[in-house]
């Protein structure tokens, strides 16, 4: 067929013409099954179309050349290759919008060093800031973790090491505590601490709704770190002769401190972005308030959450509220890489210091 003939096609949609392997022909079949990586001619609609429609006819065309084993593989890779680069260009796209909506606020040093106190709706970008929510967040987030820490890891000892008639209920509550929405928590201290108990609406009391929302992400992944730990290390310290409580606290906890410290890492970055939790309990206020126990206290997702939603009256408090996202996203990518870097390591594997340690003991031996 002449180059006229392949383009005449092509326009009227009847075929598709792909190009690959070395070869030229047609389908006769829809554009959105057009093998991925072709040259494609044809009517626009074509190009969109769905990911999984692409990989099969992928694999059907990759069958015609290479056997079984090499379309899996080609396929698998495809797949895989395609879902990392749609999640890489989301996560930068979300980055760089957010950067972009709040550079007027952020890149003002009053930004991260003034409250709202004393900022009004046209008051200029110079003039407040979000340092009282950075404080609210970081005292609501420590409390949060304090609490949460310790019962999360007693309960993934226990599911992991001990077990027993209960183990299952206790694992049952977990899971359903995941799976329960966030603003349940915020409703539960409600109810509980400020209607029952006459707790005020303080940071404390967001942090209380944090607590019961990173107990169960911290309990899972603390109890999935635990179950990692090689049982002949749990075998040999029963056959030096100790108990269930000293082999627990000296051979599993210290081989499974990093995988530790990531679970509650990640825990932390779950919780320091909620915003229907606290919404309910800690109130909302422009002024610096250092004292959780005390008085409103609002943190960075509140903060978005009033001025980008609520007191969205002027553009510069739109403008505020994306500064706050940007600097919420790079507090949350900081943990995160925190915990790659803590978790890199495998359970019972010694770090640098550790080593460097041992070194110095085998030679002064």
């Amino acid at each position: 067929m002449s180059e006229s003939d392949y383009a005449e096609l092509a326009r009227l949609g009847t075929a598709t013409v792909y190009e690959g392997g070395g070869r030229r022909g047609l389908i006769d079949a829809p554009l959105h099954q057009v093998v991925p990586g072709s040259r494609v001619a044809g009517p626009a609609r074509i190009a969109r179309c769905a990911q999984d429609d692409n990989l099969m006819v992928h694999a059907a065309m990759a069958a015609l050349q290479w056997d079984k084993r090499e379309v899996i593989h080609r396929v698998t890779t495809v797949a895989f290759v395609t879902g990392g680069v749609l999640t890489l260009v989301i996560v930068l796209g979300q980055v760089l919008y957010t950067l972009l909506r709040g550079f007027s606020a952020v890149r003002h040093l009053s930004f991260f060093i003034q409250s709202m106190g004393f900022a009004g709706p046209d008051s200029a970008l110079t003039i407040g800031g979000v340092l009282h929510a950075m404080v609210g967040t970081a005292e609501q987030i420590a409390l949060a973790t304090l609490f949460s820490v310790p019962l999360a890891v007693a309960a993934a000892l226990f599911l992991a090491e001990v077990g027993g008639l209960l183990a299952r209920p206790v694992r049952i509550i977990v899971e359903a505590m995941t799976a329960l929405p966030d603003v349940i928590a915020g409703l539960f201290i409600y109810a509980l601490f400020i209607l029952t108990l006459g707790l005020h609406k303080s940071g404390l009391a967001a942090a209380l709704a944090l607590f019961v929302t990173m107990l169960p992400i911290i309990t899972r992944a603390s109890e999935v770190v635990l179950r990692l730990v090689p049982g002949t290390l749990r075998e040999a310290a029963y056959a030096l002769g100790s108990s269930q409580r000293r082999m627990v606290w000296n051979v599993v906890l210290p081989t499974a401190r990093s995988g530790l410290t990531t679970a509650v890492v990640l825990g932390m970055a779950r919780g320091i972005g909620e915003t229907a939790p606290v919404l309910i309990v800690s109130g909302v206020t422009k002024e610096l308030n250092f004292n959780p126990l005390q008085g409103y206290q609002v943190s960075l997702p509140l903060f978005i959450w009033n001025y980008a939603h609520v007191e969205a009256v002027t553009n510069n408090y739109v403008v505020r509220g994306f500064g706050a996202g940007f600097v919420l996203v790079l507090v949350v990518v900081v943990l995160f890489a925190i915990a790659r870097w803590l978790g890199g390591k495998a359970p019972g594997e010694l770090s640098r210091r550790q080593r460097r340690r041992l070194a110095r003991e085998r030679a002064r031996a």
